[in-house]
């Protein structure tokens, strides 16, 4: 028999051989959910083994999307924080009027659905009025693009002998086009019957609001929409592997040329070991960090000193592709796991080895992505040069790679 399987906030649904009344005996095969607003970390079927174990180790996460910034001259109310279904409705402050979308939901994906609304100031960018011939006029671009939709009135063209204009030529684009930065003439000929010529000319300018540029934070780079700092431009802070973001995470550029919140910071990665549970300790480094798990018998195992000596020089490569190396050395009750200085207990230790089917009999290892996932197991040393070609070859995201391609390698 097994221990009963219990998934909190999830469901296990067993098969037994042996019939309904033995669902944790040997043999029996459990299909793994979780219950809606929470994602399944780990395997979705585990099975009951005759080591009395179960194969496998899974939890439920809750889906929660990002605290959404202020809003600059308005607020936002949300039904259920930032957890999946949660829904934001915006509003903006007397005398100003939302462009944008009025309201955004928690996505299953943990984004949130659109984009950052902004509250604009009614008549911050105008133009003067269009007299028979249009007058010069300046528009500002519309928020998060680098163009300007003008319309104007075509001007009112009369012959004073007769009456009648044969015909009125456009140089220019057409009323309701999209007008790029900068200036741009438009002319109107008109020529009558006698083939006398008359032209209104007049310019329209496109204004594009920009803020300062922002720098990335130490540590740390932008992914910015649009242009990079023009009106409507949204810029997300990102920090490097190994760094979290400490402050707000996204910061658009307003209307009065300034950008929302203040620029946060990219600190150390905490490591926290005194967690209840292996599921906390991997849960710290989702998304940040790729572990390499070293298991061996004891530390004068031969293997086992080859590959720590070979990752301890490659210890810049490693850093540099978001390698977290834990090490379980040792038989209990002396049995040693350990995560750079912090020291694992041995209950964490153990429920590692169940998770990762790992075997204390002799050395092996196993490579997690950033998601938590098995990727790749080894019996042997793999030197770091192997190691490194298959993250890159195989584990990047595009955001990484291309992060990589701009920065090149310092090691």
């Amino acid at each position: 028999w097994c221990a009963t399987l219990n998934i909190h906030r999830g469901e296990a649904t067993c098969y037994s051989p042996r019939g309904g009344s033995y669902r944790s005996s040997l043999g029996t095969r459990c299909e793994l959910s979780c219950a809606r607003g929470y994602r399944l970390v780990g395997p979705s079927a585990v099975q009951c083994l005759p080591s009395r174990h179960w194969s496998g180790m899974a939890y439920c996460r809750q889906i929660r999307c990002h605290v959404l910034p202020a809003v600059l001259r308005g607020s936002y109310v949300c039904s259920a924080g930032v957890q999946m279904d949660s829904r934001c409705d915006y509003s903006c402050l007397p005398g100003y009027q939302l462009e944008g979308d009025r309201s955004r939901i928690c996505m299953e994906d943990g984004r949130w659905s659109g984009s950052e609304p902004i509250c604009v100031g009614a008549g911050s960018c105008t133009s003067q009025p269009w007299d028979s011939c249009p007058c010069c006029s300046l528009r500002c671009s519309e928020p998060g693009k680098l163009t300007a939709t003008v319309y104007w009135d075509p001007p009112r063209v009369k012959d004073s002998a007769d009456g009648v204009i044969k015909r009125v030529m456009l140089r220019g684009p057409e009323p309701g086009s999209e007008f790029p930065e900068g200036e741009h003439v438009i002319r109107y000929t008109a020529h009558d019957q006698a083939y006398n010529r008359a032209s209104c000319k007049f310019s329209i300018r496109v204004q594009v609001r920009r803020c300062p540029v922002l720098k990335p934070p130490q540590n740390g780079y932008l992914s910015c929409t649009s242009d990079g700092n023009n009106y409507g431009a949204t810029c997300e802070y990102l920090c490097d592997g190994g760094y979290e973001r400490q402050g707000t995470s996204l910061r658009v550029c307003q209307s009065t040329q300034q950008w929302t919140g203040s620029q946060p910071l990219c600190a150390p990665m905490q490591i926290n070991t005194a967690v209840n549970s292996a599921a906390s300790l991997l849960d710290q480094f989702h998304e940040k960090r790729r572990l390499l798990v070293i298991s061996a018998p004891d530390p004068s195992n031969r293997y086992y000193k080859m590959q720590i000596s070979m990752l301890q020089q490659a210890a810049c490569g490693l850093d540099l592709r978001h390698v977290t190396t834990i090490e379980l050395v040792g038989q209990p009750p002396h049995e040693v796991g350990r995560i750079r200085e912090h020291q694992l207990s041995l209950g964490i230790i153990e429920e590692l080895r169940q998770f990762l089917h790992l075997t204390r009999s002799h050395f092996n290892g196993v490579l997690l992505d950033k998601a938590g996932a098995d990727r790749e197991r080894y019996i042997s040393p793999i030197s770091p040069d192997e190691l490194f070609v298959f993250i890159d070859t195989y584990l990047l995201s595009e955001r990484e790679a291309a992060r990589r391609a701009q920065s090149g390698d310092p090691c």
